[in-house]
């Protein structure tokens, strides 16, 4: 369902703001963080999105499939044996 409302873009110190009432924001699912764009003379808004959401939920089916194990194994160097003390 499309719901259009007018505001104003209203001065906040050396910024402009758009006030966007609740309805709005609870339809789009924004809370506090968001991202913004802009294509052509639309200005986009939308919820941002953690870098690492939905890694647990993955990491989870990694493991039921057993494939959690390293791709390579670790190569220890020269310096590794010579010169590293716990």
């Amino acid at each position: 369902m499309s719901t259009t409302i007018r505001s104003k873009v209203v001065k906040i110190g050396n910024s402009r703001g758009i006030r966007i009432p609740r309805t709005l924001l609870e339809q789009a699912g924004l809370s506090n963080d968001v991202e913004m764009s802009v294509e052509g003379n639309n200005l986009i808004i939308h919820p941002a999105h953690s870098p690492r959401q939905g890694w647990e939920a993955r990491f989870k089916a990694m493991a039921e499939h057993g494939d959690e194990s390293l791709i390579d194994l670790p190569a220890s160097t020269q310096w590794d044996q010579d010169e590293w003390e716990w």
